[in-house]
């Protein structure tokens, strides 16, 4: 057997983004047929236009599926802003959505009506509550105390650890590359998973010791991790809850890749809150994640992105503005987004 330790900072030869694209593709279907058939939106916006609160309101779904459910359908085209900012129907949707029309075509798109697919994504959005895949009535990916997760659960935890970090391998590379850590000597990776971030940023710069904070059986996933690409003396691992749990004052750098979205708006501001607090003197918390447009309106990828995020999480995808807009409020100066890959970039405040 080899020594030779396995390298986190080879970037991918080709880009894979188009492969994701592809396989978050289905929540489009299931999405634009709830929209025509269990929830009338089109009807509903065919005589008048709408204000956002107005349209949820009249489908009867709280905020943070409407987000979800609106920003794909003005992603896809369907939906644009009229007067005054409220929702109208597009061309496109006026001709063929709305019901009554001669060249209508939601007959069609109801033959999918009771798919599996589209009846689970009916009942996240009427809920506001993520699906179940562990089967015993917990949440998936995301830890609550009080909270059956299937991420204590060790099949489950090492399945999923490993599962989400096929992203992130690829994705890690870059981040190594284009991130400057110039007078950094420690990192704090809040919920690191598998570590491949953290393993990536040590093995680029060898001054660096990094923290994984996460869950017991996440962090058994993270140790073998960090023996094959022959960091475990740079990178502790630290069982811990980083919503109740106190953080490590003593890192310069504080990491939060692709976490926030997985959890809804007052969580968000809350962990933003406690890591800057954490932070040293002229300390930056790094927000790595994909980024709708400021306006929602798409881009049509992140939107159903966000899709998939909803249906397993409590959380969905944001906006650079809404980011820029928590780390502000934590005292922090923003700069601008570095992209990485697969859609994902790093915004920084700065304290």
């Amino acid at each position: 057997m080899s020594n030779q330790r396995a390298s986190a900072i080879n970037t991918p030869t080709t880009d894979p983004t188009s492969i994701f694209e592809h396989f978050r593709g289905s929540y489009g279907t299931e999405l634009l047929t709830a929209a025509v058939a269990h929830f009338n939106v089109f009807g509903l916006l065919a005589d008048e236009s709408k204000s956002f609160d107005e349209l949820r309101h009249a489908l009867g779904i709280a905020e943070r599926p409407a987000v979800v459910l609106v920003t794909a359908l003005r992603a896809m085209g369907f939906i644009e802003n009229g007067d005054s900012e409220r929702l109208a129907l597009a061309p496109m949707a006026a001709e063929h959505l709305a019901p009554g029309t001669a060249f209508e075509v939601t007959d069609y798109i109801g033959l999918a009506a009771t798919s599996p697919g589209v009846l689970e994504m009916v009942e996240r959005l009427r809920t506001n509550q993520p699906a179940d895949v562990s089967g015993d009535g917990g949440a998936a990916f995301i830890f609550r105390q009080g909270t059956k997760s299937a991420m204590d659960q060790q099949d489950l935890a090492r399945h999923f650890t490993l599962a989400l970090a096929g992203r992130a391998k690829n994705v890690a590379p870059v981040l190594a590359e284009r991130l400057p850590m110039d007078g950094v000597t420690r990192v704090l990776d809040v919920g690191g998973g598998t570590g491949i971030y953290s393993i990536a940023l040590l093995q680029k710069h060898p001054q660096l010791q990094a923290i994984v904070l996460d869950h017991t059986e996440v962090l058994k996933v993270a140790a073998e991790m960090a023996e094959n690409y022959g960091v475990a003396d740079r990178l502790e691992l630290r069982e811990g809850d980083m919503f109740a749990d106190p953080l490590p004052t003593d890192c310069e750098v504080t990491l939060l890749s692709n976490i926030l979205h997985d959890w809804d708006v007052p969580q968000c501001r809350q962990l933003v809150n406690r890591c800057a607090e954490a932070l040293p003197a002229a300390g930056r918390l790094l927000i790595h994640d994909v980024f709708l447009n400021d306006a929602l309106d798409g881009p049509l990828p992140i939107a159903l992105y966000s899709a998939a995020l909803f249906t397993l999480t409590e959380g969905r995808a944001y906006s650079q503005a809404e980011y820029h807009g928590w780390l502000k409020d934590a005292g922090l100066t923003t700069s601008e987004m570095i992209p990485t890959l697969i859609h994902c970039g790093v915004l920084a405040g700065a304290k």
